[in-house]
């Protein structure tokens, strides 16, 4: 007896809106892959292109600078107009303050500073400058309170990582380790720089932390300051000489001997004004002075490069008839560049 065919089920038919949207869902699954993949290799490349600060190395003329603020102002008599001219076009380092670039603006100032390297094909050389009882109360005094320069220097930190094209080569807090001793406040320091240190890091970003210079501490005891930081896993190196003006060849020496009191680690020297020489010991506002060789001129294995770092023309305080700390001074702007005009 032949057996009737079973009858067939009929088809479910998927909708189209769900076969549309499964497709969709698969092409931006797609996009997103290349994008996380795009991503992880950039910042592979990123990572594996850094290289620190070198001889040749040339940081940006920033076009706010207080030099080319007043070369735009065109205000003072023939010498300090040309100086203020010509120093507006050297690469220095720009500073970072609470008073002038606060929380809410410091993204904004940095990103126009990459946008200048970019422009310039330069790299980005910044001072942090805002710690807690910054200066210890002398002619720099000032600073954030703990919590707001804990917020500043996450701040600087994002926006030195948003700009991951650009070599970003960061002095941090000057003055701040070789003046601790005598603030009594080596401790507390460490706490702040250990934090700053680790808001401001990123690929491609070298800091650079207070080394003093070869006139203040002895080595042994300027690397015992410095270790007791607790920092130095996590930086580049130190900075030597910064607003000051040793010779360079002290300079070169003093890092040696750092380095080989603090495990191999490297440094970049400050010759904004060490044309001339120390006066002595005097460090504020000396007369007779003049502008050093320019940035990216010299290193070894040990000093990455010399650069700009102390903007030159701008006051180290009220003394020697010098206006407040960080003041465009058009006198000493004339004199330091006398022979270079």
């Amino acid at each position: 007896m032949a057996r009737s065919p079973r009858p067939r089920r009929p088809r479910r038919r998927v909708p189209r809106a769900l076969i549309v949207a499964g497709a969709i869902v698969a092409v931006v699954a797609l996009i997103v892959g290349i994008g996380v993949v795009g991503s992880l290799v950039t910042n592979l490349f990123q990572t594996l292109s850094a290289k620190p600060p070198a001889v040749g190395t040339r940081i940006i003329a920033p076009d706010e600078s207080k030099a080319a603020q007043a070369a735009r102002s065109g205000e003072g008599d023939t010498d300090q107009v040309a100086a203020a001219q010509w120093l507006s076009t050297q690469p220095t380092t720009y500073w970072l303050t609470p008073e002038l670039d606060p929380i809410d603006e410091v993204w904004d100032r940095i990103a126009h500073l990459a946008a200048e390297a970019r422009d310039q094909k330069a790299s980005i050389s910044v001072a942090v400058y805002g710690l807690p009882d910054r200066d210890c109360g002398n002619h720099s005094a000032g600073g954030l309170d703990p919590a707001s320069y804990a917020q500043w220097t996450k701040r600087i930190g994002d926006a030195l990582r948003n700009a991951s094209d650009i070599q970003k080569i960061v002095v941090l807090e000057p003055d701040s380790i070789a003046l601790s001793s005598s603030c009594g406040s080596v401790s507390d320091r460490a706490g702040y720089l250990q934090q700053a240190v680790q808001n401001i890091r990123g690929t491609n970003t070298w800091i650079y932390v207070d080394g003093g210079h070869s006139a203040w501490h002895p080595a042994a005891e300027m690397a015992s300051l410095i270790s007791a930081m607790g920092v130095l896993p996590d930086v580049r190196g130190v900075a030597l000489n910064v607003s000051n003006y040793q010779d360079t060849a002290a300079e070169f020496a003093y890092a040696h001997e750092l380095s080989d009191l603090l495990g191999g680690t490297h440094a970049v020297i400050d010759t904004s004004r060490n044309g001339a020489g120390p006066a002595g010991s005097e460090w504020c506002n000396p007369s007779g002075r003049l502008v050093g060789s320019p940035g990216g001129s010299y290193g070894d294995g040990v000093v990455d490069t010399n650069l700009w770092i102390k903007p030159a023309g701008e006051s180290d305080g009220e003394c020697n008839g010098g206006p407040v700390a960080g003041a465009w001074w058009p006198a000493a702007a004339a004199e330091l560049t006398r022979e270079q005009r």
